[in-house]
């Protein structure tokens, strides 16, 4: 069966032929594109009108997220800003310590006695004066454990219940654990290797919880209802529990987006790794794409867990924290190249993305690949140096563009000050040197929304409104190529998703406006109508 989609206007993001009115699909995948009148010799065809009135273009193609999206839900959200949940409520953010301790003690007030206490989404960075340790949660909830996850997944905050529970008190060599006056852990606990032993406490791992159909259900809808199509789960453990998860959810029939997982590398022992993810390529389908390795450097910058080179941090603060030893980072990325794998590695700051691309250099060095496609992730804050650097060992970049709204007033104040907050996600730069590029939201550290990321990416506004880095903008057109072959190019799949070319999966969203033909600002009210995947018609419950 042939069906032909008819459309106000299509943009294929195929140079050949960059826009038509109408795409044939057969089998799932783009049989041709045009007018109804070029490619009506197909043979027999349904012609479906449904989108005759909106705008279609390649699915958004989201390179960078985490299937967590689907399960923080289920626990407290204290973020300072208001936010969507996968079902499209809205729920308030939080503007003070005084508005976080409520929402945990009328949370507490749900649960059985002896029950910890989940809360997600705090950022202190938005909050001056006071902050939140042990003691602040100690004041309302002092009954249970209370485990609160920052923003940015990289911290945690506890309550002293939390502390009892743990041998924190007693290890004083464990980097990441945050201290009193008297030596004593307030609470905070920075990077993996201290919110670990919370825990192991616990005796479960919210990371963990991407190993549920319920999850990557809820992620998917949230997905579709941002007009993702394709989306990466870019640190999962690949338990068996999550592998049997990801198979099962990819083959059902209504599954309306393709997954991309990515294994967390610290989770294994390389060689262990690195057979994992060879027997998991085995079970691939067409709505799920095993290969990818997840190596995780440094924290974040606002958070200032992230490695810094000099002059360091713009408010003084000491530097960041690795996740394992730089030796043991290298050889990860010498093991893995080696194997014939793909890396997304996680690099935040700039002394992060030196020591990657090192490793980089020296794997080419001992074991030439010609197409790796190695990824370095968010790359907050990169030289152009180091940008030149990548394109010449054909590195590729996926920017962490939303940075710019949620923390760049952040990064202008306290972490880069003002000359170096200018070239915080310097796409215009990587563009024009050559590096391919894609762009991403994090989720859930920041919202799933690809057209918000368009914006920043061509708007680079703050939260309060000022601009930050204007010669790093791009057009609404290239934000587009970003958002959808950019990002596939970077998972290894712009052979199969990411512009609507013959032989290309079908894979479309649908607009209410031509993004051609808008102001930046209205970036921020298109809306999307519905989603197609391998030509099957996905809407959300709005439409």
């Amino acid at each position: 069966m042939i069906t032909i989609f008819s459309a106000k206007r299509i943009i294929t993001l195929d140079p050949s032929l960059p826009s038509a009115t109408h795409v044939a699909v057969k089998d799932g995948k783009v049989l041709a594109v045009g007018s109804l009148e070029d490619i009506a010799d197909v043979g027999e065809y349904v012609l479906d009108t449904r989108f005759e009135n909106a705008y279609l273009y390649p699915g958004f193609v989201e390179g960078h997220s985490h299937a967590l999206e689907g399960a923080m839900w289920n626990y407290v959200y204290l973020g300072y800003f208001p936010r969507h949940t996968p079902q499209g409520e809205l729920r308030p953010g939080n503007t003070s310590l005084a508005d976080i301790q409520k929402r945990l003690a009328e949370a507490a007030q749900t649960l059985a006695p002896g029950e910890p206490l989940v809360a997600w989404g705090f950022d202190p960075v938005y909050f001056e004066g006071e902050r939140l340790d042990k003691q602040v949660i100690d004041a309302v909830v002092s009954d249970r454990p209370v485990v609160i996850f920052h923003a940015n997944l990289h911290l945690m905050t506890v309550n002293s219940a939390m502390l009892a529970q743990t041998r924190l008190a007693e290890t004083h060599d464990l980097e990441g654990v945050m201290r009193d006056a008297q030596g004593q852990p307030n609470g905070e606990l920075r990077e993996m290797a201290a919110m670990h032993a919370v825990f192991e406490a616990l005796g479960r791992s919210v990371f963990e919880e991407v190993a549920s159909l319920a999850t990557l259900q809820n992620y998917a809808k949230a997905a579709q209802r941002t007009g993702i199509t394709t989306i990466t789960d870019l640190y999962n453990p690949l338990s068996d529990q999550g592998v049997a998860a990801l198979v099962e959810s990819s083959q059902q029939p209504q599954y309306p987006v393709r997954l991309v997982p990515a294994m967390g590398a610290l989770d294994w022992q390389n060689h262990q790794g690195i057979e994992r993810i060879v027997a998991c390529q085995e079970l691939s389908n067409a709505k799920l794409h095993f290969g990818l390795v997840k190596v995780m450097t440094d924290g974040s910058i606002q958070g200032f867990s992230a490695r810094m080179l000099w002059p360091g941090y713009h408010n003084g603060h000491e530097n960041g924290i690795w996740n394992a030893p730089p030796e043991t980072l290298k050889q990860i990325v010498l093991d893995y190249h080696q194997a014939g794998l793909q890396m997304h590695i996680h690099t935040n700051g700039d002394e992060a993305v030196e020591l990657m691309l090192d490793a980089i250099e020296e794997a080419q060095s001992l074991w030439y690949r010609a197409d790796h496609r190695h990824t370095l992730q968010h790359c907050q804050f990169i030289s152009q140096a180091q940008m030149r650097r990548a394109a010449k060992l054909g590195v590729c970049l996926n920017m962490f563009v939303n940075h710019i709204y949620y923390w760049g007033d952040i990064h202008r104040e306290k972490t880069l000050g003002y000359t170096r907050s200018r070239r915080m996600q310097p796409l215009r730069s990587a563009r024009q040197l050559g590096v391919p590029i894609a762009m991403h939201c994090d989720a859930p550290v920041t919202p799933l929304g690809p057209l918000f990321s368009m914006w920043c990416a061509v708007a680079r506004k703050t939260a309060s409104g000022h601009v930050l880095g204007e010669h790093e903008a791009l057009t609404i057109p290239e934000a587009l190529e970003l958002m959808t072959l950019g990002a596939a190019y970077t998972l290894h799949m712009d052979d199969q998703v990411g512009s609507l070319e013959v032989g290309k999966f079908a894979d479309m969203v649908a607009l209410d406006r031509d993004l051609y033909a808008i102001d930046t600002d209205e970036l921020l009210d298109v809306e999307v109508l519905a989603t197609v995947l391998g030509g099957e018609v996905h809407t959300h419950a709005k439409h």
